[in-house]
């Protein structure tokens, strides 16, 4: 073998001038590297429009099957339009062909023979078409009622009138797989049904299916327990009622789009000049801590709607309604921690900063902002990290009314509307408000809580009602189960159809976008602080405080006056537990010890357990529906029900 010659440096050894020139290229190449990361995590932070798929229906396949289904009128879709837009007013409005369970060749068959007199309900194989009929550039949505009595083929005892809901969409929202899902297939269909799933989310038992290569989700509200308790199906019985549904299904209508929809929805619209005051906090940025299972929140900064903010008026707050002042920390634990001047103090068992049983206390009518989508609540929300959270935004109003300084916020001061164009789905006497939006490149229902069902009523906010944007059809309140039962806000929600049907997706942004169109402003977003920085205090051993809370609290407020930015909110969608007064006595009304106060020791403190009692829940969905719902199913049931 050939050896080199031994030299005092290595072969090819770079000059000095050479070596300095390598490092300021590698250098180079690191500030570039750096910069287009800096820039890709700036547009990551950058409000964004959804990301939507957009369905061509197969409609030589739709005119076959009319064809076939009755050969003897040989209809065509526009004939068919014709013929049921007396049932089913400005059905020839959907892009999709309109499936619904429908005796198609009994109706042609009757307007032949010059019959017209039948009421719709004749055709619809025992179930009942209700007021709520909505077409349009997106798709459909129609829900249906049911009895069981009437279907006693199926063996179901539940005596409550059932609703089926079913869309069919022109578009999807792309989504990641929502957390918690419960997926299996559905046998007993043929091969029109391509692909029918039944799945188990967000207290929905759905059924999704593709025909004419457009997607379809048939849901019902169910409830895997003591439905007889809570007036709800269970949904081993919402799968019988769901399957006898998708048979019956036929097309009733539709029209084929002129020009099928394509590129992405146009939802961003920012006001140049930046505001001197609004700021909040990033998308997922939660109150440390109040998660479900020490989870954070879901940094999404998709604006889903160029909608309008859904109060009147600003200044408002959005906020946390359950983990700030005057708030029952969704009945995780409460413990008291002294006195703030006349106002007593506590901390929630799960988040940490110390707050006031004064619900006009200053920070809660204040910027910044705060995301709290995924904060603790035993509702099932798919988007958020564990499949559980709050499922909505809450909002306070610009300021808050009391009787006496210390106690609540009187309701119905601030009037609330309508954010989109669209349909009212709500019965008489329910609590929330559902406005269905079907208009180009747009297909979302919106829900509006906790203000008064008497009043929504008596302003005829009822199934059927077309609203304006921008249309005042209530007031901001605290009605939940009965009045005063929760803290003084407006929850707001949203949900879209995807591919695991209608789905809740954080609307946080959303409202950052209107609330900026509101106020002519752009906010400033506020970084999330480090993971060292935003862990949650540990509880109080030491004595109470005493005066004055400091920057870790809440601000002492002297009866009910605001600063310049008034704050946010706290609410709990549970029924809120806090007495008016605050505690009584040695022991607080809410069943928590109260700290002694005035000099000497404070005792040892006590929480009240998490979950009031009933057994912790695994992460196996069966004991999850039954021990943790089971607690929470009645408010489950008047938040969902539609």
């Amino acid at each position: 073998m050939w050896n080199a010659p031994r030299t005092d440096s290595p072969p090819f050894a770079p000059a000095p001038r050479a070596k300095a020139a390598d490092g300021r290229r590698r250098v180079t190449i690191l500030l570039m590297m750096v910069v287009a990361l800096a820039d890709s995590m700036a547009c990551a932070a950058e409000m964004r429009p959804p990301r939507v798929s957009h369905i061509n229906p197969d409609w030589d396949a739709v005119r076959a099957d009319l064809t076939s289904t009755a050969p003897a009128q040989d209809p065509t879709i526009a004939d068919l339009n014709r013929a049921t837009a007396q049932l089913l007013p400005n059905i020839a409005a959907s892009p999709v062909p309109v499936l619904l369970p429908f005796d198609l060749a009994t109706f042609l068959s009757d307007r032949a023979a010059g019959s017209t007199d039948k009421p719709v309900d004749d055709y619809l194989k025992g179930f009942h078409l209700s007021r709520f009929f909505l077409p349009g550039p997106s798709g459909y949505d129609a829900m249906f009622t049911a009895k069981a009595s009437e279907m006693p083929e199926l063996g179901i005892s539940f005596s409550g009138s059932i609703e089926v809901f079913i869309s069919g969409f022109s578009l999807i929202y792309d989504l990641d797989e929502p957390a918690r899902l419960s997926e299996r297939p559905v046998k007993g269909f043929d091969s029109d049904f391509l692909g029918i799933e039944h799945v188990l989310l967000e207290n929905y038992a759905r059924n999704t299916f593709t025909r004419y290569g457009v997607p379809y989700a048939v849901s019902i509200l169910c409830f895997d327990g003591s439905y007889s308790r809570y007036h709800m199906i269970t949904c081993r019985d919402a799968g019988k009622v769901a399957e006898r549904f998708l048979k019956a299904l036929r097309v009733a209508g539709g029209t084929p789009a002129r020009q099928p929809t394509a590129g992405a929805p146009s939802t961003i619209e920012r006001p140049a000049a930046q505001s001197p005051d609004f700021t909040f906090r990033s998308p997922g940025d939660i109150i440390p801590g109040t998660g479900i299972k020490h989870n954070g929140g879901r940094a999404d900064y998709t604006v889903y709607s160029k909608m309008r903010f859904p109060l009147l008026d600003a200044p408002a707050y959005a906020n946390s309604q359950s983990f700030m002042n005057w708030g029952d920390c969704d009945s995780t634990g409460r413990v008291s921690v002294g006195m703030s001047g006349t106002i007593p103090t506590y901390r929630c068992r799960i988040g940490g900063p110390v707050l006031l049983r004064d619900e006009s206390a200053g920070t809660n009518y204040a910027y910044p902002w705060r995301d709290n989508f995924c904060e603790h609540r035993y509702f099932t929300v798919g988007e958020c990290p564990g499949g559980l959270g709050h499922q909505g935004q809450d909002i306070r109003p610009s300021s808050c009314t009391q009787r006496f300084v210390g106690g609540s916020c009187e309701p119905y001061q601030h009037d609330v509307v309508a954010v989109r164009e669209g349909m009212v789905l709500r019965a008489a006497g329910q609590m929330p408000v559902y406005l269905f939006v079907n208009a180009p490149q747009e297909h979302i229902r919106f829900r509006y809580l906790h203000m008064s069902p008497r009043q929504l009523d008596a302003d005829a906010v009822l199934t059927g009602r077309l609203l304006q944007q921008g249309e005042t059809f209530g007031k901001v309140g605290s009605y939940f189960q009965h009045e005063r039962a929760t803290t003084y806000h407006l929850h707001f929600d949203m949900q879209v159809p995807t591919k695991y049907g209608w789905v809740f997706v954080n609307p946080y942004m959303t409202l950052v976008a209107a609330y900026e169109r509101l106020i002519g402003g752009r906010g400033t977003d506020i970084e999330p602080e480090s993971p060292s920085a935003t862990m949650a205090p540990p509880l109080p051993t030491g004595p109470p405080p005493q005066g004055d809370v400091g920057s870790e609290g809440e601000d002492r407020i002297e009866g009910p006056s605001y600063g310049s930015n008034a704050s946010n909110g706290n609410h709990d969608e549970q029924v809120a537990r806090e007495p008016a007064n605050g505690p009584a006595g040695p022991r607080g009304g809410d069943g928590t010890d109260t700290a002694s106060i005035g000099g000497g020791a404070e005792p040892a403190a006590t929480v009240r357990p998490m979950g009031r009692g009933f057994p912790r829940p695994s992460d196996r969905p069966g004991h999850f529906r039954r021990h943790l719902y089971a607690g929470h199913a009645r408010p489950k049931a008047g938040h969902n029900r539609i």
